[in-house]
């Protein structure tokens, strides 16, 4: 089945695509999510205008995430978590959490743009990529700590053994 492309989908093609897919994915997931149409002779002529608007379009998208990469490779988050031995967290902190706290700061970013391939489980300084545009990402500066104030190790002086001379 060919198929129109509406919209970007990550290893398939970019809007206004004219690609090639199974029958089932594009009947029972591209069309009724209105990501693609079909690939049909009057549905190709419409797809000359869409691909100009495409264009306007993801210029002004690649520009807005231009400036919103630039605020976000200066943002800063920190987050508190209970540690246990070897500064492992109990629990993570996940692009959920990334998102939330950007979200607090004032930015919008979708979870799904932030390219964490694991959630962070130790304590530490990151930096987290976010895949804004398909040409433009950005870094955030993610600091994690211990909930515990920093507790001075005091070393309790032992007595040293005696080696008896035999």
């Amino acid at each position: 089945m060919e198929v129109i492309l509406k919209e970007d989908i990550l290893k398939l093609g970019h809007r206004g695509d004219v690609v090639k897919v199974a029958d089932g994915y594009g009947r029972n997931y591209l069309l009724p999510q209105k990501l693609a149409i079909e690939a049909t002779s009057a549905n190709k002529a419409v797809i000359e205008q869409m691909k100009g608007s495409a264009l306007r379009k993801s210029a002004r998208e690649k520009g807005d995430a231009e400036t919103l990469a630039t605020s976000l490779n200066e943002a800063e988050l920190t987050f508190e978590r209970k540690v246990g031995e070897g500064d492992h967290l109990f629990g993570s902190v996940t692009s959920s959490d990334i998102a939330a706290a950007l979200e607090a700061q004032g930015f919008t970013v979708d979870r799904r743009k932030i390219a964490l391939d694991e959630p962070l489980k130790t304590i530490g300084e990151f930096h987290v990529p976010i895949k804004l545009h398909r040409e433009v990402s950005a870094h955030v500066k993610v600091t994690i700590k211990s909930d515990k104030p920093e507790e001075v190790v005091t070393a309790v002086a032992e007595e040293p053994e005696t080696v008896e001379a035999e």
